[in-house]
């Protein structure tokens, strides 16, 4: 009985041990403006597990960049993450990586806010539809 006992209890130290080994990664994050390459700082980096069916998990965090624009977070378990950046004056940037090294570099590039798209003004790239009818077919008399 003793020797059993001392089985179980080896067997369970092994999985704990085991799954203390998981495969962390120490992300690092540099934020910046796509049209210079300029830091950003204040910039709120939330990061979100994403299941294996694709869909965003429950919690997540939220990192601050420094002033020159960078932000990190250590003890990110290997997998999907969805990574998501804020920041004012920026459009909202968000994108899916996959954390698979110990050590990993993230440059984000933010642009700036587009105009809103409005039907009731002229755009120069856009196709017009023609709004003339297409000849009529000439009948021939028999």
């Amino acid at each position: 009985m003793r020797n059993l006992f001392l089985s179980v209890l080896f067997l369970l130290a092994l999985a704990a041990l085991a799954s203390s080994q998981d495969e962390l990664s120490d992300l690092k994050f540099v934020v910046v403006r796509d049209y210079n390459g300029k830091p950003i700082r204040n910039a709120s980096v939330v990061l979100h597990p994403v299941e294996k069916n694709g869909k965003q998990s429950r919690g997540g965090l939220q990192v601050k960049t420094d002033p020159e624009g960078r932000a990190n977070y250590e003890g990110v378990p290997y997998g999907k993450l969805r990574i998501q950046v804020l920041a004012q004056g920026f459009q909202t940037f968000g994108e899916d990586y996959e954390v698979n090294q110990p050590n990993m570099e993230i440059t984000i590039k933010m642009k700036r806010p587009s105009e809103q798209y409005s039907i009731y003004q002229d755009h120069p790239g856009d196709k017009k539809e023609e709004k003339n009818p297409p000849p009529e077919k000439e009948s021939k008399p028999q």
